[in-house]
């Protein structure tokens, strides 16, 4: 029976938690639709890149993934 009730306490406890979470005040100054919404479509008429992320930042890829030519062992 005392393993039933610390169950229940704990339940209880964690209710209390969850429920005091949940009635936090509304955020200050919500986001307004009409700038979200030429937030949005400024974005969507923005061209897209090249497909090459790393030719528009300039920067040439690796060569360490290059294969080394094959030697012959020395005997």
């Amino acid at each position: 029976m005392i393993g039933l009730l610390a169950v229940v306490v704990l339940i209880a406890i964690a209710s209390a938690i969850i429920s005091s979470a949940t009635r936090e005040a509304p955020v200050a100054g919500s986001a307004q639709a009409n700038l979200v919404a030429e937030i949005a479509s400024t974005n969507d008429a923005a061209p897209m890149g090249s497909g090459e992320p790393l030719a528009e930042m300039g920067v040439a890829p690796s060569s360490a993934n290059l294969a080394l030519p094959a030697t012959t062992p020395s005997r």
